[in-house]
C-alpha cells in the first residue's frame, strides 16, 4: 500500500523540516491512522541504521510496528525505500516469512511502515551451521516458484558478467583517490589506499580479466532476486534461535556470486570461511545454477574483499559521511579511526581461502 493523497503533503513538510525525530513522529502518527491501527502509544529511536532512521511503533496493546525513514540525496541515485519495498513485496507473495512484512510507503516522505521483528543481533562468534542453513533457506525461497526475477529492478550495483564485478570495483576504487579534505586521519587512509588497496585489486583484477569468461553475460535463467547486503548484520535472531532477515535497501535481480561474495566478505559480523563450500553447493543444487556459477564465486572472493575495504572506507568521502550523520550523529573522528582498523583487518584476509 502506499499513503493516501491526503497524507503526502504533510508527510514532505515534516520530512523537511528541522527537527527530524519530531517530524518523523508525526508521519508514523498520520501513517498509523491510515493504516486502521489508530493512535500510537508512543515511538522510539531504534538504532543500528547506517542509511536511515528506523523507529519503533508502540500502540496501547501489545503490537509494534517498525517505521523507517530513508535517506535521500540528490548526488546518490539509489532509491532506497522502493528497492526494500519492491524486495519484500516480491518475497512476501511467494510465502517467505523470515522477513517483516511491507505494510505501508510513502513515496514523498521517503518513508515506510512494516511489521516488527523482535530478536537480538548474532555475535560472529555465536555462527553455527544452522544460522547458516536459515540464510540458505532464505535465499532458496526467495527464489521459490513462481521464480519471476525479471519483476524485479536490478539490485545496488548489479552486476550480470565478470566485467560489471570488475567496473564496481574499479569505480569504488577510484572514488578513494579523492579523499574528503576535512576527514579525520585522512592521511592514513590515503596511505592505506596507495600502498596496500590499490595494489591488491590490481592483482585480483588481473586474474578476473584474464577468465575465459570475462565478457559473457549472464542469463536470466542464472540470475536471483537477492537481498543484496545479505549478511547477519542485517539479521536478528529470537530466543528460538530463529532469524529473521532485515534491511533490504539494496536489493534486486543479481548475479547469485555477488551474494555469496558480500555474505562472506561483509566485516561487521563475519561469516566464517569453513562454512563457504557448502552454502555455495546449496545455492547451486537447489537452484539450478551451473558450473560457471561456482568458478565466478571463487574468483571473486579476493575483488569482494576489496570492495567492501572500500565500503569500509565510505567514511573519509564526503557522500558517505554525509549518510551516516543523516543515520546517527556522533563522533566522526572515532568512526573515521575504527572504520581505518576494519579496512586494515579486511585487506589482511585477502588470499584466505
Amino acid at each position: 500500500r502506499e499513503l493516501g493523497v491526503d497524507h503526502v503533503s504533510a508527510a514532505r513538510h515534516a520530512m523537511s523540516a528541522a527537527a527530524p525525530d519530531l517530524d518523523l513522529s508525526k508521519v508514523a502518527e498520520r501513517m498509523c491512522i491510515a493504516l486502521g491501527r489508530g493512535a500510537l502509544a508512543s515511538i522510539e529511536r531504534l538504532t543500528g541504521g547506517k542509511n536511515n532512521r528506523v523507529y519503533q511503533i508502540n500502540f496501547a496493546g501489545d503490537e509494534k510496528l517498525v517505521l523507517k525513514g530513508y535517506h535521500a540525496d540528490p548526488r546518490d541515485p539509489r532509491d532506497r525505500l522502493a528497492a526494500e519495498w519492491d524486495f519484500l513485496t516480491y518475497v512476501w507473495q511467494r510465502g517467505v516469512r523470515s522477513v517483516p512484512e511491507p505494510l505501508l510507503q510513502d513515496k514523498a516522505a521517503h518513508a515506510a511502515i512494516y511489521t516488527f521483528a523482535p530478536g537480538r543481533k548474532l555475535g560472529a562468534a555465536e555462527i553455527a551451521q544452522s544460522h547458516i542453513d536459515q540464510a540458505a533457506d532464505f535465499i532458496l525461497a526467495a527464489n521459490g516458484p513462481p521464480r519471476a526475477v525479471d519483476l524485479l529492478r536490478p539490485g545496488s550495483e548489479a552486476c550480470f558478467s565478470l566485467a560489471n564485478h570488475v567496473a564496481t570495483v574499479d569505480r569504488r576504487t577510484a572514488r578513494l583517490s579523492s579523499l574528503d579534505g576535512t576527514a579525520p586521519h585522512r592521511d592514513r587512509a590515503e596511505t592505506l589506499v596507495r600502498e596496500r588497496l590499490k595494489p591488491a585489486w590490481a592483482e585480483a583484477r588481473a586474474r578476473i580479466v584474464s577468465d575465459p569468461g570475462y565478457g559473457d553475460a549472464l542469463e536470466l535463467g542464472q540470475q536471483i532476486a537477492s537481498p543484496s547486503d545479505f549478511g547477519f548484520h542485517n539479521a536478528l535472531v529470537d530466543p528460538s534461535d530463529r532469524a529473521i532477515f532485515i534491511d533490504f535497501e539494496y536489493a534486486g535481480r543479481d548475479d547469485p556470486a555477488k551474494l555469496v561474495s558480500d555474505f562472506f566478505c561483509c566485516p561487521e559480523i563475519p561469516v566464517p570461511l569453513k562454512f563457504r563450500a557448502g552454502f555455495v553447493e546449496s545455492l547451486a543444487r537447489n537452484l539450478g545454477l551451473d558450473n560457471a556459477f561456482r568458478r565466478r564465486a571463487d574468483l571473486l572472493l579476493d575483488a569482494y574483499r576489496i570492495k567492501w575495504t572500500c565500503i569500509v572506507l565510505n567514511d573519509f568521502l564526503p557522500l558517505g559521511a554525509a549518510r551516516r550523520d543523516f543515520a546517527e550523529s556522533g563522533e566522526r573522528e572515532a568512526r573515521c579511526l575504527a572504520q581505518l582498523d576494519k579496512a586494515a583487518a579486511k585487506l589482511d584476509e585477502i588470499g584466505q581461502i
